[in-house]
């Protein structure tokens, strides 16, 4: 039964509820952190850590993807960013980090203008090829992402280049969108012709997760305009609390695997988890993994050396994002596994997972969900 209240006397509305909001408690039981396991495995493919490398300019080159693959993760590369559209892309981003900002948020008409002119240059099939090559040259996993609305177009440039996960990431990603102007991709069909996984996102709900479920995708992203640099909520008037969010994507994926028979989709909790509590209550509430942008835009090997955005700042039209200043807290090795110099949970974000998960007594990830959560609101520092 969902939570509704009456926001007036037109409209009820469910009570929804942020990371923020809530909070883990201990049980009877505590572990030693190192008899606790945090490996993942989606697919074929396994990974020491359930950390995956957001698709976005700031965070994610071939070399980082290759440098978070070798640290145990997963990096996924932008396959529309400026690393398929230059073929030297590090003076374009050397730009962008050196715009003139007026304030750490970095709110700047001439700012987005700018990016726009720079996001407006052709992506190249032959930079797609040269990129993931690089990466699959390393022999870590090779991930990449495009959008909906550029799948149709360069999908089968990137598996000729031999890529082993496939992501569809949008700010909203359904199952059936209606248009009259295109032929609209068919993501059931696309993914029983593909033959490597897929994972598709962002859903923010029961009902489009299950969706997206039954097309045959191996994950489903959760999440909706939370991240960092997101501007959703102010432009779109759209905003999906994660810890709800994942609640129920999570409550989706176990009704599909009784209507499938047995088939397990994992949920990836996508935006919104700048610091290692928050990352920790995601897989609480039910998410198998996590994307992450702002944590590792951080790192000292970040291509965005301390400044974080997404694909949403460049759109040609309806841009909704802002390029924002993060800083620089250590190397990524530093931020996945420590040792930590700080308090605010920016680095040893795996660390924090493992102590969370020992403090209250789960040995796994998969038991770690069933942990107790209260709601617990406080003012995030």
């Amino acid at each position: 039964m969902m939570n509704e209240i009456e926001i007036g006397r037109g409209k009820r509305g469910a009570r929804a509820y942020s990371l923020d909001d809530v909070a883990i408690v201990p049980n009877r039981r505590t572990r030693d952190p190192k008899d606790v396991s945090v490996a993942w495995q989606i697919d074929a493919f396994q990974f020491d850590a359930p950390i995956i490398g957001a698709p976005m300019d700031s965070v994610m080159s071939p070399a980082t993807a290759i440098a978070l693959g070798r640290l145990g993760c997963l990096g996924v590369l932008n396959l529309e960013g400026l690393w398929t559209r230059y073929e030297e892309p590090e003076k374009v981003l050397a730009e962008i980090t050196a715009l003139e900002a007026e304030a750490s948020r970095a709110f700047n008409p001439a700012v987005t203008q700018r990016m726009q002119e720079l996001y407006n240059a052709p992506i190249q099939p032959e930079l797609i090829t040269a990129r993931l090559e690089e990466v699959r040259e390393s022999g870590v996993v090779v991930a990449a992402s495009l959008t909906p609305q550029r799948t149709q177009e360069f999908y089968r440039t990137v598996v000729d280049a031999g890529v082993d996960i496939f992501v569809i990431r949008g700010t909203t990603v359904s199952a059936e969108h209606v248009s009259q102007n295109q032929e609209p991709l068919n993501l059931k069909q696309f993914i029983y012709e593909l033959d490597v996984p897929v994972v598709v996102g962002g859903a923010a709900g029961y009902t489009p997760a299950l969706h997206l479920m039954r097309t045959g995708a191996a994950g489903v992203l959760v999440g909706f305009g939370g991240g960092a640099t997101g501007t959703t909520r102010g432009a779109l008037g759209i905003h999906a609390p994660l810890a709800t969010a994942i609640s129920d994507v999570a409550a989706a994926r176990r009704d599909y695997i009784e209507e499938s028979g047995g088939r397990y989709v994992h949920v990836i909790a996508d935006g919104g988890l700048g610091s290692s509590g928050n990352i920790v209550k995601a897989i609480a509430m039910g998410a198998d993994a996590v994307m992450l942008g702002t944590s590792l835009a951080r790192a000292t090997e970040a291509p965005g050396a301390g400044w974080h955005w997404g694909l949403e700042a460049s759109h040609p039209e309806n841009p909704r994002g802002d390029r924002v200043k993060v800083g620089t807290v250590g190397p990524l090795e530093e931020i996945l596994y420590g040792p930590s110099h700080h308090t605010d949970g920016t680095s040893n974000i795996v660390g924090a997972l493992r102590r969370s998960m020992a403090t209250t007594g789960y040995s796994d990830l998969k038991e770690f969900q069933r942990v107790d959560v209260v709601v617990s609101p406080y003012q995030a520092k």
